[in-house]
């Protein structure tokens, strides 16, 4: 059984979890419509989105193991608002956690709000003012913008973890008191590895595919179908690697909601698709990669149809 990687119902009283979901609509919604208002950039930026969205899914699977048994996670919210700006990386993070729910039962279905605010929304929209803050203040130099996707990785990780506490606590599930310092603690080591990941792939992007972050347009930019290709290439390793080594060691929620003893309040989902990304008649690592495969697709294919609705809205 894969690690416990996102809310799951019962963790969340259903007014915190519906507030959540009201407040998460209200900053999707804005995103929708500001991708919507692209000018001509807006085909190049619908490949980048969703092969960002399905390179995020495919690292999400890959728990990277950390100190006391315990594993941790890719959140992906500054990669994706640092590369894409952070409304479109916020609707990307929406996207990959929404079907990580939907297909896979990772995360509850009422607590879908509050894992795409405290992953999507936070992480991208103030992980990428921070990132973007400290590049500027630097110089703008290479080294700078390095060093603010790495700070901000790693406050997107502790304030994901400070947010969850905070409605854990709302809830009556745990005493704020005793579970921020568990889970901020727990999430130290877990937010490095974030960093490492964010500031390796901003760094492969920028020497492979330097126009992505050019401020004018690019002499000899990347042809499509070979950008599609190499990111497609990156995915499916990040797929292959997560089926054989990702760690089944306790997420950092999962270590603390074990060692708080409020494990047991979380309810299993309505229903099972790909439950613990797994496919029916497929066993071991072939089952995993087979799911991660399958969400690899989802993942872009939404992106795209959210982004001809956007669109389509504008134009209407």
């Amino acid at each position: 059984m894969r690690p416990l990687l996102h809310i799951p119902d019962g963790f969340l009283a259903p007014q915190v979890a519906l507030a959540l979901w009201v407040a998460t609509a209200v900053v999707i919604g804005i995103a929708l419509r500001r991708i919507g208002q692209r000018g001509p950039a807006a085909a190049s930026q619908t490949i980048l989105m969703g092969l960002s969205g399905s390179f995020i899914f495919a690292a999400q699977m890959f728990n990277f193991p950390v100190a006391a048994g315990t594993s941790g996670h890719l959140l992906g919210g500054v990669l994706a608002g640092f590369l894409l700006g952070p409304w479109a990386g916020s609707v990307v993070m929406a996207t990959v956690i929404g079907i990580q729910a939907l297909l896979f039962q990772d995360g509850g279905l009422l607590a879908l709000g509050a894992n795409i605010f405290n992953m999507g929304v936070i992480g991208t929209l103030g992980g990428t003012l921070v990132a973007r803050g400290i590049a500027a203040t630097l110089g703008g130099t290479r080294r700078a913008t390095l060093l603010g996707v790495g700070v901000a990785a790693w406050l997107s990780v502790m304030a994901a973890a400070g947010f969850t506490t905070l409605q854990l606590g709302l809830s009556g599930t745990t005493d704020i008191s005793i579970g921020l310092p568990a889970m901020l603690g727990t999430h130290v080591l877990i937010g490095l590895g974030e960093a490492l990941i964010s500031v390796s792939a901003i760094s492969f992007i920028a020497v492979s595919a330097p126009e992505i972050f050019a401020k004018s347009a690019p002499t000899a930019p990347a042809s499509p179908r070979r950008r599609v290709a190499a990111g497609l290439i990156i995915t499916a390793a990040t797929v292959g690697l997560a089926s054989l080594f990702a760690s089944t060691s306790p997420d950092g929620l999962e270590k603390v909601a074990t060692d708080l003893g409020f494990i047991n309040t979380s309810q299993a989902a309505p229903f099972e698709l790909f439950a613990d990304y797994s496919i029916p008649g497929f066993d071991g690592v072939a089952g995993t990669a087979l799911a991660g495969v399958i969400g690899v697709l989802v993942v872009l294919l939404v992106i795209v149809l959210l982004n001809r609705l956007a669109s389509a809205r504008k134009g209407s």
